[in-house]
């Protein structure tokens, strides 16, 4: 029973998700909003109700994705001719009929289209609409037995219909307002979306868009202002938009192709002013076309132009970072741009780069960085020597042979996976003081990680190797030992990354993933980050402990104990048909999305109830490094909408595309508590902050053997359920 009624739930979010699609959005109030909206004019709101339940009932009943289904995307289209339908005749049996069959056409052009379309990565916006209202406009003559509608023709007498004196009067007040020409096109243009031709639907819309997306609405600005002005620009009536209700097409352009299926940013804002002229001529002059058939154009000219301009945009060979298209829709502007933000600066490196670690374990020093003073300069000036120091000495004794340095005859690591591509083997360690240039180099070994990425170990131990040439390579595999061959005086490690497998090829500018900078005696973890000249730097090692608790598979489930209520939660670790991992709570359906690696965890991001503890837990794990050391801490910056709200966060959405200034830090301290000798348990204590350093969340999680095993945040704990 509790399965069947979860069924008939999701059916009817389907239903309602359906009218925000129109929108983008899959928001439930502004869906209902939307839902309201349509029903001015109660008959065209009929039929598009009963279209969508029947387009969403056939697609149920043929097993069609039901994400897909409650998401409303298999809705809209079909509601948007049922919403014609309803206008254009009059309620009676037939028309129902009508209807009823051309939702189920509507859906399997829909089916047809996503299918064809899938494969270039494009979507199939309201052609399925368009298909199938032009074939019933065409056909219409013959439907003899459908009266037209002669609803909309007396707008007064129709809102006193269905909302007596004070609906009038307050279409009335608004009319007073918006009197002006240019505000009154804007309006209609955004009811006629919904097939309501009036200023009052228009108005509500567009409080809804505004509160749904400040970006949307913005965009929806633009869009129908740059058509305004384009008009006036080469001496078109713009009357036109209003009488012909098409000004929706310049608004739902800018909204497509400003901030949903592209990240907004200014070039995308740069773009729309550019794109809304093209659109206002395909209006014209398709217009002028087909008139000739008796038919509408309706949203032809925003479907050509949005998949065009995406398409073209896929084609792209050269990778533009200031326009992006959206990869994982999220169906907000604002979450999209946070989204790309949070993924630019916290996770691109992580999954577009190939992570190379430094070549050692233990604690390094750099005793000369990109662009020394020594050796590292012209072609070779993105390289790094390293030695080892205790205290300000880099030896012991006096330091006169190479097993006085402290790093000499240390093991030298793979820095990635690899293959061995080249060895140079049998050059005799110099003496101190001395330089060998005419083997500068050295003993020298190159792997390759990638066909255009390889890294180079140089001054190594004659006869100290541990692989050969061919000889595959793990991250963190032994290779050879540090020596002081070639042009090395004292005993050091040279390391460089290249786009060629060759000795003396020129260096490339290339991030170590992950290491750990001392700093006042803490360990600051830094990622995809440059080792400078005197840093004292060390390579993470995983932790067994913090791999057991943070490496999640698909089925994990996780019980827990509220302290306070009692109360019993349980999370689930799933992966959706993106292949995204999240957690998912069952008490609350709060869903959290993460990735993990040996070497990091992420959060990525939230969707669902933010008071619910699942949330609190991704606060405090935006970040967690699988390593462990003592008072090991870093910071970062994480996503604004996850902890700014209200006034603030609304004037940020505003100007986000241009300008971000909320900008909150998370940071995390790592400390352990030890039974003589024995690491007994990790404590990751986390806090927020605001850009104004104000904290507005505390958290504390212990790891132990059987992984995370009590959670702490500010004034919630959950301990693990037995």
């Amino acid at each position: 029973m509790q399965i069947r009624n979860t069924e008939i739930k999701n059916f009817l979010v389907g239903v309602i998700n359906s009218y925000g699609q129109i929108f983008f959005s899959t928001k439930y109030w502004f869906s209902f909003l939307l839902l309201l909206v349509s029903f001015f004019d109660p008959y065209a709101g009929l039929a598009g109700l009963l279209s969508i339940i029947t387009a969403n009932a056939v697609a149920h009943i043929f097993g069609y994705n039901k994400a897909a289904i409650y998401s409303g995307l298999y809705g809209f289209n079909a509601l948007l001719v049922g919403l014609g339908l309803g206008v254009y005749f009059q309620l009676s049996i037939a028309l129902l009929f009508i209807v009823i069959i051309s939702a189920i056409l509507t859906l399997f052009i829909s089916i047809m289209l996503e299918g064809v379309l899938y494969k270039y990565s494009l979507p199939f916006l309201s052609i399925p609409f368009l298909f199938v209202i032009w074939i019933l406009n065409l056909s219409a003559g013959d439907f003899t037995a459908l009266g037209l509608s002669q609803r909309g023709l007396y707008t007064i007498n129709d809102l006193y219909i269905n909302g007596g004196e004070n609906l009038v009067s307050i279409y009335q007040w608004w009319s007073s307002i918006v009197n002006y020409n240019i505000l009154t096109t804007y309006f209609i243009s955004l009811g006629a979306i919904f097939f309501q031709y009036n200023v009052l639907a228009g108005i509500i819309i567009s409080i809804g868009l505004l509160i749904f997306s400040r970006i949307a609405f913005t965009l929806s600005l633009i869009g129908y202002f740059a058509a305004y002005f384009f008009y006036i620009l080469i001496g078109s009536d713009i009357s036109n938009v209003s009488y012909m209700y098409i000004g929706f097409n310049y608004i739902l352009t800018a909204i497509a192709l400003g901030g949903f299926f592209i990240i907004p940013s200014k070039t995308s804002y740069f773009w729309i002013i550019l794109l809304i002229p093209l659109v206002t001529m395909l209006t014209i002059s398709l217009n002028s076309v087909f008139t000739i058939f008796g038919i509408s154009i309706y949203s032809l000219p925003f479907n050509i132009i949005v998949l065009l301009f995406i398409y073209v945009l896929k084609l792209r060979n050269i990778k533009q970072t200031n326009l992006k298209t959206v990869t994982i829709q999220e169906f907000s502007p604002e979450k999209n741009l946070y989204s790309y933000l949070n993924y630019k600066t916290r996770l691109s490196n992580l999954q577009e780069n190939i992570s190379i670690q430094l070549p050692f374990y233990g604690e390094w020093t750099v005793s000369q960085g990109h662009n020394g003073n020594i050796t590292h300069q012209g072609e070779w000036k993105h390289a790094w020597d390293f030695i080892i120091k205790q205290g300000e000495n880099q030896n012991k004794s006096n330091g006169a042979v190479v097993n006085d340095y402290y790093c000499y005859s240390k093991a030298v690591l793979a820095p990635a996976d690899g293959i061995v591509e080249e060895i140079v083997d049998g050059i005799e360690d110099n003496k101190i003081g001395e330089i060998n240039i005419d083997q500068n180099w050295g003993n020298t070994i190159i792997i390759r990680h990638h066909n255009k990425l390889f890294t180079k170990l140089s001054h190594l131990k004659k006869g100290s190797y541990k692989v050969s040439v061919g000889d595959i390579v793990k991250s963190g595999q032994e290779l050879a030992n540090c020596g002081s061959s070639g042009r090395s005086p004292v005993p050091h490690l040279h390391f460089q990354i290249q786009e060629t497998p060759f000795i003396g090829s020129k260096t490339i500018k290339y991030p170590i993933a992950s290491y750990f900078l001392e700093n006042n005696k803490l360990a600051d973890l830094k990622s995809f980050d440059i080792p400078k000249e005197n840093d004292i730097i060390k390579r993470p090692i995983p932790d067994k402990l913090m791999q057991k608790a943070y490496k999640w598979t698909a089925g994990k489930t996780f019980k827990w104990i509220d302290k306070s209520t009692q109360e019993k939660i349980r999370w689930d670790v799933k992966i959706n048909y993106l292949n995204q991992t999240y957690i998912e709570c069952r008490n609350t359906g709060a869903i959290a999305f993460f990735t993990a690696t040996d070497e990091i965890f992420f959060f990525k991001g939230f969707k669902g109830v933010k008071s619910s503890a699942l949330y609190l837990f991704y606060l405090s794990s935006q970040k967690v490094n699988m390593s462990f050391f003592e008072n090991m801490k870093y910071s970062e910056l994480i996503r604004p909408n996850d902890i700014y709200k209200g006034i603030n966060m609304i004037f940020q959405d505003f100007v986000a595309p241009f300008y971000i200034w909320m900008k909150p830090v998370y940071s995390i301290t790592y400390k352990s508590s030890k039974i003589g000798f024995t690491k007994q348990n990790i404590t990751i204590t986390s806090q927020i902050c605001k850009a104004n350093k104000t904290i507005v969340y505390k958290g504390e999680i212990i790891i132990g053997e059987k992984g995370i095993e009590k959670i702490k945040f500010n004034n919630t704990e959950l301990k693990i359920d037995k």
